[in-house]
């Protein structure tokens, strides 16, 4: 028994709280249920990188949102051990698998390395077998730093870098609640290149690849990837920096893949969300005041979407809706249209020009950054006692 409080080293969350990623998890739950339904959405879906974020939400979407999907999530995550409580994501899978199977839903849980060819092949096992024959629906929502090269296994490493020069400015530093300063020197052509394989398309299309010749996409099959763009002044360290290298693939990658599910009627699309707090977005150097500043503004104007949010509005109004897919003129769901609106922008740039060291807590909406970290992790929830022990041995006990 022990009293689990949250360590952070960084931005790099070092414990989780079962019970609080639980609430977490039912608050989503009970938003989406409350919502407008998704009208002829997906019966059978395959989410790679189901456990957190983005993939999370768009699996309690689809299962509790009107379309009562039966759902394959695919995470690596870490159980609870004598090191430690193990991963936040950990706990989500279990929790969504109870929640979906309490009301008569499919939740099959793999956890292991998305990128190895033997869990790929458990899957389409498993959908052969086990899970109807087909899927019609796959989201890619994998977000990583390593990543084996699938003919050599060397590890492929990612680098968030500027391209050609180098950027300096101010990042927030969670465990010390301060902004600190810090230059980021440009990425070298290996980094690059390593970081388009890491974290652009390559992966998308293998294991669209994979399923389609194993036969086990449905007639129709939808497939989606996320990803971000940004203002122009966020442009050096993302949108012009390698992370944007990575996305501009995944983007072409997205045509590549509707070319080859045409004789199935597919297709594949793209999403561009806006900026929030995800376990990926923190490790973003320079991003964290921006989002700060347009939390402060968005909230403001009643338009600040959370990741649940987000997806419900993806899924009924740009994905599902009764004018079809909605698209911009390069073939993106554009989600981050509220995000990009000028008078947005032009409020955040204002306040980031006025932000310091000294006054960015009282300038930028920092508080809700912060609780969206925290919440991540199972803190900061109204309706949890963080005061009470937990039974670490029962919940070794849990699987997802």
């Amino acid at each position: 028994m022990m009293i689990i409080e949250s360590k952070i080293d960084g931005v790099v969350a070092r414990t989780c709280h079962p019970f609080g990623c639980k609430k977490a998890l039912d608050d989503q739950i009970s938003y989406i249920k409350a919502a407008t339904p998704i009208v002829d959405g997906p019966k059978k879906v395959l989410i790679l990188g189901a456990s957190s974020g983005y993939g999370l939400a768009s699996r309690i979407a689809l299962a509790f949102g009107g379309s009562r999907a039966d759902t394959i999530g695919v995470s690596f995550e870490r159980p609870p051990s004598e090191k430690g409580v193990g991963t936040a994501g950990w706990y989500n899978n279990i929790f969504f698998r109870e929640a979906a199977e309490r009301e008569g839903m499919t939740a099959k849980n793999f956890v292991g390395d998305a990128f190895s060819p033997t869990l790929r092949q458990d899957v389409i096992r498993y959908i052969q077998e086990e899970f109807g024959g087909s899927v019609d629906m796959v989201i890619y929502s994998l977000a990583t730093g390593v990543r084996p090269d699938p003919e050599t296994g060397e590890k492929l490493r990612s680098v968030i870098k500027p391209i050609g020069k180098g950027v300096s400015g101010a990042t927030i530093n969670l465990e010390h609640d301060r902004l600190d300063e810090i230059t980021l020197s440009p990425a070298s052509e290996q980094e690059v290149a390593d970081t388009v394989r890491v974290m652009g398309g390559e992966d998308w299309q293998d294991w669209i690849g994979a399923l389609n010749s194993a036969g086990v996409l449905a007639k129709g099959c939808e497939t989606l990837a996320y990803s971000y763009v940004g203002p122009s002044f966020t442009y050096d360290i993302y949108h012009d920096g390698t992370l944007g290298r990575a996305k501009d693939h995944l983007h072409a990658s997205a045509e590549t893949l509707t070319r080859k599910l045409r004789p199935i009627g597919g297709h594949a699309h793209v999403a561009v969300c806006k900026a929030l707090v995800t376990k990926a977005s923190v490790f973003i150097p320079t991003f964290s005041p921006y989002i700060c500043a347009l939390f402060k503004v968005m909230k403001a104007k009643e338009l600040h979407e959370g990741c649940i949010e987000q997806m419900h509005r993806l899924l009924v109004e740009k994905l599902y809706s009764e004018a079809g897919v909605v698209t911009d003129e390069d073939h993106l769901i554009r989600l981050d249209d509220w995000e990009l609106r000028p008078d947005v922008q032009a409020e955040v740039a204002d306040i980031l020009d006025k932000v310091t060291s000294e006054n960015f807590k009282n300038l930028t909406d920092y508080a809700g950054f912060k609780h969206d970290f925290m919440a991540l992790n199972g803190f900061d929830l109204q309706g949890v006692d963080y005061t009470a022990d937990v039974d670490i041995t029962a919940l070794t006990a849990l699987r997802p």
